[in-house]
């Protein structure tokens, strides 16, 4: 089960040798290591910029907190699953395997990412797959 476990503004991170550019570094987030992810960097998605409007989603998931850089967050909607859409048909054209699906809110389309199965997977290797499994 994914939860947010806190949103905070975004902090100078501790850098790790030889980590992939997209894991920005560590946070000390009392006493838990927490890794601090830029998914915008790993997908190749604008240019990643940060400053006093850049804000991390702390999520606990399978036991385990990861930070990921947002750009910033305007409201927290709570959606029911008929408002959900399933997400389109793209062929091998776009990997859409994580993505869980679409949804119409005041008029704008809103993309709703399966985030748990992007962590857990063997791409971002960011929790181990034994963690993954055993829920």
């Amino acid at each position: 089960m994914t939860t947010v476990k806190e949103i905070r503004g975004y902090e100078q991170v501790t850098k790790i040798a030889n980590a992939p550019a997209f894991i920005k570094g560590v946070i000390n987030l009392r006493g838990d290591i927490v890794p601090i992810v830029d998914l915008r960097i790993k997908f190749n998605v604008g240019e990643a910029t940060y400053n006093d409007f850049t804000i991390v989603i702390m999520l606990n998931i399978k036991q385990r907190i990861v930070g990921i850089v947002v750009d910033g967050v305007s409201d927290v909607i709570r959606l029911e699953e008929e408002q959900v859409l399933p997400p389109p048909e793209f062929g091998v054209a776009f990997d859409s395997r994580y993505l869980h699906g679409l949804a119409d809110i005041d008029e704008h389309m809103v993309i709703l990412v399966n985030i748990e199965s992007l962590i857990t997977s063997d791409e971002l290797g960011l929790v181990a797959q034994e963690a993954a499994v055993t829920d």
